[in-house]
């Protein structure tokens, strides 16, 4: 098999009160593989995506992205190839219009003119909001933001899009438009969720962490419908949902 996009080895983290939040993690991720990250509250998925991208620094083992190691040197790229995308969209808009903030990131690495123009429309046209490009973001609804915010990170041409819980506060059709988006858009996918319909819908592949270790690792499906499995960590399906019924997506 070709070499990881995001290569997790061994990784163990304990924050500066003594907690350990990491044990031991490994995980590999291939170019185009859509995983959704599941786990009860307190398993360790916001610490372990904060390592991908530098934020925090492995106590223990390596992590790194198309083989370039996650160090304090490589920090600017490994963001650049890692965007996440934070549960609240106003921790990520911060400017008076769309356009500057789907422009901040690009611009920072120095690019202007055509190309940073092409840049921001190209990444709103990708989550359909081009034609709110001069709009203020507090003007806009919570769903539009939080797809202006994934246009933020889509603008810097990521190799891997990290969404932390993309469906928590949506309506309905806001869910919707942001599951078709995501589906339609050519990138390594690693979704942290606690939406396990959304999770079967849009990732084939689920990977379980409980207090800091990965519990399980294959088909979304199969983990779903394990029933012991789900018991055991704390993940409960919501009620009338019964994935069986619905059967593994492609």
């Amino acid at each position: 098999m070709s070499t990881p996009v995001l290569d997790v080895r061994g990784l163990a983290y304990a924050y500066p009160d003594g907690h350990q939040a990491l044990y031991g993690v490994d995980l590999h991720v291939h170019q185009g593989e859509r995983v959704a990250l599941l786990g009860p509250n307190g398993a360790g998925k916001t610490t372990l995506v904060l390592h991908l991208n530098g934020i925090l620094t492995a106590g223990a083992g390596s992590v790194s992205v198309s083989g370039l190691p996650v160090e304090k040197a490589h920090l600017q790229e490994i963001r650049r190839r890692v965007g996440v995308v934070f549960q609240d969209p106003d921790d990520q808009l911060f400017m008076g219009t769309v356009r500057a903030d789907v422009g901040f990131g690009p611009a920072n690495l120095g690019i202007k003119g055509p190309e940073l123009d092409r840049r921001v429309m190209h990444a709103l046209d990708l989550v359909g909001m081009a034609d709110f490009v001069d709009r203020p973001p507090h003007h806009l609804s919570f769903g539009q933001r939080r797809r202006v915010a994934v246009a933020t990170v889509l603008a810097m041409e990521p190799e891997i899009l990290v969404l932390d819980e993309p469906s928590s506060n949506l309506d309905p059709a806001s869910r919707r438009e942001l599951a078709d988006i995501l589906r339609s858009l050519d990138v390594t996918l690693l979704m942290v969720t606690h939406d396990l319909p959304y999770a079967l819908e849009l990732c084939p592949r689920a990977v379980v962490l409980s207090d800091g270790s990965v519990v399980a690792d294959g088909p979304t499906y199969d983990v779903l419908t394990d029933d012991a499995l789900m018991r055991a960590n704390r993940l409960e399906l919501p009620f009338g949902f019964d994935p069986r019924t619905v059967g593994p997506r492609p």
